[in-house]
This record gives C-alpha cells, structure tokens and sequence, in this order.
C-alpha cells in the first residue's frame, strides 16, 4: 500500500465551536484517502485563505476529522476508474469540497470525483496551473462575468473609467488584475499596504493604486460614480462602497469577505442606477464552466505576470505559513510543492 506525506488536521468540537485542534505534517497510506473514482500523483498545491483558516483552526472551513487540507490539486492521474480519465493525464481541480468536506491537495496523493477534474491546458505547466489555482479560477469566473454584464474595456477606457480590484495584493486580486490587464481593461487596485505594493501592483498592470482606507469605513448610499465594474474579494463596507460608486448599468463581482459577511448597502444602486451584482462561487461552477475558465486563464493571463505573483514553498512551510496569508503578509500566489 502506498506511503505518502500529507498535511493532516485534526479537531474536537462542541456544537461548531472548536475545542482542540492539530495540524501537522504525517505519514499516511492510501487507505487513509476518501472514496473517489481517480487517484492524482499530486505535483503542486496552493495556499489559499480558505488553507489558512483550516490549518490555523479558525471554524468554517474544515468540516469533517481529520481533514486533508488544499482546496487546489494539481498532478497526475494514477489510477482511474472514470474512462475519461487514464493515467498519465495532467489534471486540475479547484473546490469541489477538496480541503473542506473532502481531503485535499496538501498531500502526496489525492482520490477525488472525475467529474470534478479539468485537463491542465497544454500551454500551461502543473507549476503554473497551481499558481493559478483556485484564486485566478476565481478571478477568471469574475472576469467573465462582467463581460457578459457588457463591462467592454474599449468603452470603459472612452469613458474615462476603470475597473476596481479590492484586495488587489491578494490571489484573487493579484491574479485579476493581470488578466483585466491584458485584456485592455484600465485597472485600479484598492490596497492597504500602498507604499510596500504599488510596485507590484503596476508590474501586474494596475494604471492607478488606492488605499482601501477609502472604501472600508461606512459610506453614503449613492456615491460619485468612479467604476464601470468591480472585482471585490472583501465584503462588508468595501463591497457597500464599491456598489455605491459603480456606474449606471456598472457590473460589481463579489468572490470574498476579507473584512467580513456582511453587507451594510441599500437598494439605491440597483433602483436607481440598474447596478448589478454578480455572486462568484468557485466551489460548484458546472463543467462546462469550469473548461471555458481554464481555457481562458491560458490565453488571458501573462507568463512573466503570473511568474511574478508566484512564490513556490516545500510542504512543511505551509503549516507556519498559515498565519501570515491570515495577517495579509502573503502577497500574490503560494504555490506549494508536496514533493519537495
């Protein structure tokens, strides 16, 4: 029976409230995996937010124990009983309850549901598709969805607007401003570390930086209109302003709650300036949506961009790590190699 290294957490808890938790790195064989129909020779996993509440052991991401963690898999097939699958294949999957209800990329190994899986894109490497991950799967989804909002960057550069990225430093962010980028969109991005990231940021391809102090503090309901679209990952009072600033017939994304689940607006927005907001849940996108993504990701996104938001850690670095994507001292993508 196969013997592999994985990140394993561990908890006690009373009624959702965690008592007792562990997360470390274990030696564990293939009997420890959960069912599933295809078995990945996992190459590179990511460290995302959601990776970092469940190896901190903050609630709401981790629901079953012991729990794998690693919402992104990315490897090789070696072993399937799906016949679209065979081995040798290189594939992705993001979400699909990997890292929350089932075990996930943080391992040497994973057994998952073929339906859940995408074939890596030719053109990219199993590295750069982890660097991706489920934060530019999630950037790429909110793209689409202003284009299909009719968020068109030639019009929105003739009208002297741009489109706002909240949390700019962040996967999510970091990974939408470099697409926006390419694609023509004049992009701002919020951030609350101006003076460390505004290099970053314009190396991406943002044309103007602003701190998000002035978007995190309430807000009136109808603002000066500044965005034709909105890439948010933060929530709360961010989201509020963001939509209070959107242009008539604008189209705002919401991916994230950094700064929280609530959503402090009114309706004016929508009633009065036909605002709409678009929902993005990466978890449970259909596969046919998910291929046209990751299709997308592998022209719309720069090499050298994607190289430049990308730092690359060895397993065991990304227990420790954990903390610091929560204090917001990671920047960009974490890609985590389990074999080194």
């Amino acid at each position: 029976m196969t013997d592999f290294r994985a990140i394993v957490i561990e908890q006690e808890k009373d009624a959702g409230r965690i008592l007792a938790h562990t997360a470390e790195v274990r030696r564990v064989t293939d009997a420890f995996l959960m069912p599933g129909d295809v078995t990945i020779a996992v190459e590179f996993s990511g460290l995302n937010f959601k990776d970092g509440l469940a190896i901190a052991g903050r609630p709401g991401v981790a629901r079953v124990s012991p729990l794998i963690p690693g919402i992104d898999i990315v490897g090789v097939v070696a072993e399937s009983a799906d016949e679209r699958w065979n081995p040798g294949d290189r594939v992705v999957l993001n979400g699909d309850g990997a890292g929350e209800s089932h075990h996930g990329g943080l391992s040497e190994r994973a057994r998952v549901r073929g339906d859940a899986l995408v074939r890596v894109p030719e053109s990219l490497t199993t590295e750069q598709a982890a660097a991706i991950g489920t934060a530019g799967f999630t950037a790429m989804l909110s793209v689409l969805a202003l284009e299909r909002n009719g968020v068109d960057p030639e019009a929105v550069r003739q009208a002297g607007l741009s489109v706002l990225v909240t949390g700019a430093a962040g996967g999510v962010g970091s990974v939408a401003i470099g697409i926006l980028a390419k694609l023509g969109y004049p992009v701002t991005a919020s951030t609350g570390r101006v003076a460390e990231q505004s290099d970053y940021l314009r190396g991406l391809g943002a044309s103007e930086i602003i701190d998000r102090a002035e978007l995190t503090d309430p807000g009136k309901p109808l603002q000066s209109q500044r965005w034709a679209g909105v890439v948010d990952a933060v929530g709360s009072h961010t989201l509020a302003n963001a939509l209070a600033q959107t242009v008539y017939g604008g189209t705002v994304t919401a991916c994230g709650l950094a700064q929280g689940s609530d959503l402090p607006a009114t309706v004016l927005p929508f009633i009065l300036r036909a605002v709409t907001l678009v929902g993005i849940n990466s978890v449970e996108a259909p596969p046919a949506l998910r291929d046209t993504a990751w299709r997308r990701l592998a022209t719309d996104l720069d090499a050298d961009a994607l190289a430049g938001m990308t730092t690359v850690i060895p397993l065991a670095d990304a227990v420790p790590a954990a903390e610091r994507i929560l204090a917001g001292e990671l920047r960009g993508r974490t890609v985590v190699d389990v074999r080194a």
